[in-house]
């Protein structure tokens, strides 16, 4: 299990607004025909270097997308909430490819059916995920994460409805843990990776939102935790 000894809320900074607190070249002389293998041979090992950089972990974080189809575009995806009911994403692996291949990848395994919302703040977010259940856990894997302040560009902003990774203080520290954000909050805009949003079901989040939890932190009570059932990849 990755590394999450710190527990992975939407960040640790901004805990008072409640947010949360991975070279030569060719001889002029060469024959055009020498050329173009030299040339085909190039785009060849090109193709087998890329191949062998899908999915690279590199000190237990995923720096690559895993080559499973979910690196590009949008993709949907279905979580099934058990007494509340289904909640229909979209999800843009154009801005960000790392964090919704590693979702998929989680989501073909399996990893999250059973599993719990365990931290819901109404008018800001409701946040599951975690294996362990009370933010500590998270899958072997750790990811790069995709936002401004850790050097890379994602165009989406954390509004109502958007689905954004959780982590804990280090930028590359999310995994699994996720959050959908009840109410807009552009304060979590380049801090955190959101790459997707809902596109049926906010009425589902808004039941989610209402489940007691405690003031401050948000936790949920394990007994009360909403479940999910599954979740599955549409695409």
């Amino acid at each position: 299990m990755a590394n999450m000894s710190r527990r992975s809320f939407l960040g640790i900074a901004g805990i008072a607004s409640l947010s949360l607190v991975a070279c030569g070249g060719t001889n002029a002389s060469t024959s055009t025909t020498e050329e173009a293998a030299t040339n085909e041979s190039a785009e060849n090992g090109s193709a087998e270097s890329a191949t062998e950089e899908a999915g690279k972990i590199v000190g237990g974080v995923l720096v690559t997308p895993y080559d499973e189809g979910y690196s590009t575009g949008k993709h949907h995806a279905t979580i099934k909430v058990k007494d509340f009911g289904s909640i229909k994403l979209e999800l843009n692996a154009s801005n960000a490819p790392i964090t919704v291949s590693n979702f998929a990848h989680l989501v073909n395994e399996k990893f999250y059916d059973g599993l719990t919302f365990h931290r819901i703040i109404k008018d800001f977010m409701v946040q599951g995920g975690d294996p362990n259940g009370d933010g500590t856990g998270g899958s072997d894997v750790n990811i790069t994460g995709e936002f401004s302040e850790n050097g890379i560009l994602n165009a989406i902003q954390h509004k109502r409805g958007v689905i954004s990774m959780a982590r804990s203080g280090e930028p590359n520290s999310g995994s699994s843990q996720f959050f959908i954000v009840h109410k807009d909050s552009s304060h979590l805009d380049g801090q955190y990776a959101a790459f997707g949003k809902v596109t049926e079901g906010m009425d589902v989040v808004d039941k989610l939102a209402e489940v007691p939890a405690e003031e401050g932190t948000g936790a949920v009570d394990p007994k009360n935790q909403p479940v999910i059932t599954s979740i599955v990849m549409d695409d």
